[in-house]
């Protein structure tokens, strides 16, 4: 019997590789991490209960966390210490126990599940005492091997799951309208798939008054952020950089600066900057604390955002809040985020061709822009617009609670089927 909509006031994530406490910048620590967060944190400000399942990943970690209003369980599922989040799958029915034991007791009024291994756990969790499950996947398999081919990590059946997911739960929670088409031709129905985009904490990332870094009689600055694989498309930057003199890249992301000598991906851009007779205009930060990451944003010409793919992608929604021209690829999300000629401007997802004139696109797009101060800033004021009018905590967990509020308020499965 279909129930009326109310406003749910117990509220299950399941996040099996994306603790909301890690460290950003390890390989499997990013997005997800800060979406889990920040979404749980603002759904307990608005007085709801909010409990995070994770997977115990150091033996030190307590069973349970209080952290920024909500609570953090650390589900003993698979050895207690650091699993790549491609090998996690075997670990995910005892996930699942876990998860139907608490909830049998004491159910939640829906559960909102974080990338498509935390699905299974959740389905399973959820199946007995019947709460509904929204699912957000942050990243499709389908994607992720079309781009990648065989050097794809995922375990086989992913996409085979994903698929059987989106028919099994009761809303699908996209974040971008690219996803929105896959998750069509997967065959998920229409009728079950929302679209509320990820965050931006626009009191942090804000403008950050002073002197532009590239400002008259200095070099320009470019600067790309992200974690160092190399799907993100640092090299490409690099590559750029031949054909943009008095133009330096800042790269931020990665371990400390300390440790950068022993990153494989690290030693490959450096690698590829002295190949391009640049090395003296690129300079890797490594990881850059939270709180810096406003004024580097801010004092830079124009960001960089170029992976091969993007889910979503935080990185210019975060330069837009901070007033930051954003060039990117017209690649997943920031098809959304970045509205061409408007915030910033869009580049093909993958370079023109070989050779070192193969990113003649790229080349001239950025050096227009670095060109021409005015558009950089009319460009920058648009994003910080669009960063207040779209993309803040406020206004994405007032949307999530509304898919919330649909899913339990639909009809299980079983009697929409009949």
């Amino acid at each position: 019997m279909r129930q009326p909509r109310r406003t749910p006031r117990r509220v299950a994530m399941v996040s099996e590789h994306a603790s909301p406490l890690a460290a950003l910048g390890g390989a499997d620590a990013g997005g997800q991490n800060v979406y889990v967060a920040r979404l749980a944190g603002e759904l307990a400000r608005r007085g709801h209960e909010v409990t995070v399942y994770t997977r115990r990943d150091d033996e030190s970690l307590p069973p349970r966390v209080a952290a920024g209003g909500f609570t953090v369980e650390h589900v003993a599922a698979g050895p207690p210490g650091p699993v790549p989040k491609d090998e996690l799958l075997p670990f995910m029915p005892a996930f699942g126990e876990r998860l139907a034991r608490d909830w049998t007791a004491r159910p939640p009024d829906v559960v909102h599940a974080h990338f498509w291994m935390s699905g299974t756990a959740a389905l399973a969790g959820a199946q007995g005492p019947g709460v509904p499950v929204v699912q957000t996947f942050h990243a499709l398999g389908t994607v992720k091997r079309r781009h990648q081919g065989p050097a794809d990590t995922s375990p086989p059946g992913r996409i085979a799951t994903e698929a059987e997911l989106g028919r099994l739960c009761r809303t699908v929670l996209a974040t971008c309208a690219d996803e929105v088409r896959e998750l069509l031709a997967m065959g998920v129905p229409s009728h079950r798939v929302a679209v509320v985009p990820c965050g931006v904490d626009t009191d942090h990332f804000s403008p950050v008054a002073g002197v532009p870094a590239g400002g008259p009689g200095s070099p320009r600055t470019l600067l790309a952020v992200g974690r160092l694989v190399p799907r993100k498309g640092f090299d490409r930057a690099i590559r750029a950089l031949r054909h943009l003199p008095d133009t330096h890249l800042l790269v931020a992301g990665g371990p400390h600066a300390s440790l950068l000598f022993a990153d494989p991906e690290a030693e490959r851009l450096r690698k590829i900057a002295a190949e391009c007779e640049v090395a003296d205009r690129v300079t890797l930060l490594g990881a850059v604390p939270h709180a810096q990451m406003p004024a580097l944003l801010s004092r830079a010409d124009l960001v960089l955002s170029l992976p091969q793919y993007e889910p979503f992608g935080i990185v210019p929604i975060e330069a837009m809040s901070c007033g930051a021209p954003v060039v990117a690829t017209a690649v997943g999300g920031q098809l959304d985020t970045v509205v061409d000629q408007v915030t910033g401007a869009h580049v093909p997802g993958r370079p023109e061709g070989s050779g070192p004139d193969g990113d003649r696109f790229l080349v001239r797009v950025v050096r227009d822009l670095l060109d021409d101060p005015a558009r950089l800033a009319r460009y920058g004021a648009a994003g910080r617009r669009r960063a207040l009018d779209h993309y803040t905590w406020d206004r994405v967990a007032d949307g999530v609670a509304r898919v919330y509020e649909g899913a339990m308020a639909a009809p299980p499965l079983s009697e929409a089927a009949r």
